[in-house]
């Protein structure tokens, strides 16, 4: 087999005189051993810990004899879709096939099903039913609990439910899952219902246990924000079970943040960092998106409505040391496919690195927002050792350029006006990324997004310290129209916005409500947090939405008449359309 990569067939591991593995891991992905990668983290984990692992990547569902390429493992199945959730990564806002798949070979769209963790599911428990199943990665996790399914337009249960499986690991996993092994290791026979970041079907509830509004096919939109503000307010803390039929959903607390140490050594596994072999010849575009680019931390604080980073990462930020971040920038030097330039050195929210509640309740704090609708006076916003670690990583030797591209937090950074300058200094490749989502005070309170004049603030500010610098830079701001509660008139003030501005968007964010999170309960019940009633923008008045704040496209002037006429702004056709 090739050297030092998770074994992909009977062949390899043959080669590495194993019987059987221990774990087989199916994944919705390519094959890429890259820690940005869910199967490879988990896989290379696991074998650090003892265990013998095999990875099935993308098998044909619609020959289930590819689902027994590699046998049959000694413990269990572990399942995901992938890195996205496999209906997000096919479709689009408007359920129109994508045209690539970033995460197989050669961008290829029929490499997966639709729903795949429960495709795979079903299809491995009809194989072996002998053999555990766990479900994990984003689209399990995120669908941890019944939840509003935006491509059938309905309420759909717990995956576990549906999926014939054992056990759910939610959130990034690497605690739950050894956990998992060793329980199974040491008692195939037993089901351990008590590991912290899981959900088992169990048949009684405990008396000390929260009871969630019991699920059923008329389940109610007020039932299901019953339910939905009850579990936000008590899964961080409690034991939570919720009865469906004749059994109970038990979703047990997240696992502990992990921290500075043990994401070091998580890092530190012996990924090879390249494609498999297997796909040689081959162009895994999600790989080369990210071959140039180092986490440095895992995690989000923001609590933004329409996320569900803080569901899956956690709220805390777990973050490496510096010693490990720069051990891998050296590292990445070395490689063949770096030319000098690190595309992005950061996290969901790059300048959350190193940050902290300093009353060391992150864990358990009842906020869902360390942001919103301010800064919390505990959350520790120094930016001194990001930037040191900043100015050491662009002094590594091969490293002529260091970019921030995956997204600064502009209401934190205002708190350090010194990141700011250094950013447009020395780590802006002309243009920076910035994500306001809107400019209506109404609609940012929906999306629990900072207020469009810190954004501003953060603009003349950038801008001066890159003239300063004598560059030529801009931001480019991301946008989502159709948020719940967002009208025709709320985008008509972002369009005018940005037609002052002159900024010419090319790719705007449709609106997709993600399952779990607080904005996809607002898009089902048509009700804002307080139970107000809010308008949901569907069908033609999307795209009559696009083309406002796309004023500029030329196919667009009829729809943008359109807009203005049916919002009663006719005196805004000649300011549009010029």
């Amino acid at each position: 087999m090739p050297a030092n990569f998770l074994p992909v067939s009977k062949a390899e591991i043959s080669r590495l005189g194993w019987e059987q593995p221990d774990i087989i891991l199916i994944s919705g992905d390519a094959y890429v051993d890259h820690p940005s990668f869910a199967a490879a983290m988990i896989g290379r984990w696991l074998e650090y810990n003892g265990y013998k692992v095999a990875i099935l990547a993308q098998p044909d569902w619609k020959n289930p004899e590819s689902f027994q390429a590699l046998g049959k493992p000694r413990l269990f199945f572990g399942i995901t879709s992938g890195n996205m959730d496999s209906m997000i990564n096919k479709y689009t806002a408007r359920k129109k096939l994508r045209s690539e798949d970033a995460y197989s070979p050669d961008g290829c769209t029929d490499m997966r099903p639709d729903r795949a963790t429960l495709v795979y599911s079903q299809i491995v428990h009809s194989l072996y039913k002998d053999v555990p199943i766990v479900l994990g990665g984003i689209e399990a996790s995120m669908r941890r609990l019944p939840h509003y399914d935006y491509w059938s337009d309905k309420l759909r249960n717990s995956l576990l439910f549906d999926s014939r499986a054992q056990y759910l690991v939610y959130g990034m996993g690497e605690r739950a899952i050894l956990e998992l092994a060793e329980a199974l290791d040491r008692n195939p026979q037993s089901v351990p219902e008590d590991i912290a970041g899981t959900c088992v079907l169990t048949n009684s509830a405990a008396s000390d246990g929260i009871i969630l509004p019991e699920f059923h096919s008329k389940y109610s939109a007020a039932e299901f924000s019953e339910m939905s503000t009850i579990y936000e307010k008590q899964y961080r803390t409690r034991v939570i079970y919720q009865k469906f039929a004749a059994r109970w959903l038990k979703l047990n607390p997240p696992s502990k943040p992990l921290s500075s140490q043990e994401m070091d050594v998580l890092y530190n596994l012996p990924f090879q960092r390249e494609v498999h072999p297997v796909y040689a010849g081959k162009k895994i575009t999600a790989f080369e998106q990210i071959c140039n680019s180092v986490t440095t931390h895992r995690g989000c604080f923001g609590g933004c409505n329409f996320c569900g980073i803080g569901y899956h990462q956690g709220k805390s930020i777990q973050s490496r040391s510096a010693g490990s971040i720069l051990k891998e920038v050296r590292e990445l030097s070395e490689k063949d496919y770096f030319h000098g330039a690190i595309s992005d050195l950061g996290g969901p929210s790059a300048n959350m690195f190193g940050m902290y509640c300093q009353q060391k309740i992150a864990a358990t704090c009842k906020r869902t927002s360390c942001l919103y609708p301010a800064i919390c006076p505990h959350l520790s916003t120094d930016h001194k050792a990001l930037q040191n670690l900043l100015k050491k990583a662009a002094r590594v030797p091969g490293v002529n350029h260091l970019f921030v591209a995956s997204g600064i937090r502009f209401d934190l950074a205002l708190r350090d006006i010194d990141y700011i300058r250094q950013i447009a200094e020395h780590h802006t490749g002309g243009l920076l990324k910035l994500a306001p989502e809107h400019k209506s005070s109404r609609v940012l309170e929906l999306m629990h997004k900072p207020e469009f004049e810190l954004y501003q603030e953060f603009l003349k500010l950038f801008g001066k310290y890159s003239l300063e610098a004598g560059k030529k830079q801009a931001v480019v701001p991301y946008i989502i129209i159709g948020h719940p509660g967002a009208t025709l008139a709320d985008t008509i003030e972002l369009a005018l916005h940005l037609k002052r501005e002159n900024v010419k968007l090319r790719q705007i964010q449709e609106y997709i409500p993600l399952p779990m999170t607080a904005s996809a309960l607002m898009y089902y019940t048509g009700k804002d947090e307080n139970g107000t009633d809010i308008h949901i923008a569907k069908g033609r008045e999307l795209r009559l939405m696009k083309a406002l704040v796309q004023w500029y496209i030329p196919q667009n002037r009829k729809l943008v008449i359109e807009a203005l006429n049916n919002a009663n702004r006719r005196d805004l056709i000649k300011f549009f359309i010029n």
